[in-house]
């Protein structure tokens, strides 16, 4: 499935203005915006969130790597030119994820 269709799919974001990316040590990593460009990257890991305790979790990175579809192969080819699809790949330590309403 491409992975246009795969986020129809996925819950609907519009709640959200953005999400965090919380380290153990408390520190933010990422924020993804829910705006044009990150709205995908948003969906998919509000989604792994909600199927993994509210976490990114190496079992949730895998599965979003499946998410990202077609995407995925584009970012193992040319790595930075997707930087939410390269965390997944080296995911080493879960995330907490923060919800930041709309």
């Amino acid at each position: 499935m491409a992975f246009a269709d795969m986020l129809a799919t996925l819950p609907d974001v519009s709640h959200l203005a953005a999400l965090r990316l919380i380290d153990a040590s408390g520190a933010v990593v990422a924020t993804l915006e829910n705006k044009p460009g990150q709205a995908g990257s948003v969906r998919v890991y509000h989604a792994l969130a909600q199927r993994h305790g509210g976490a990114i979790t190496p079992a949730a990175a895998a599965e979003g790597l499946g998410l990202y579809a077609e995407h995925t192969a584009d970012a193992r080819a040319h790595p930075g030119k997707h930087p939410n699809i390269d965390r997944l790949l080296t995911l080493a330590a879960p995330l907490q994820v923060v919800l930041v309403p709309a």
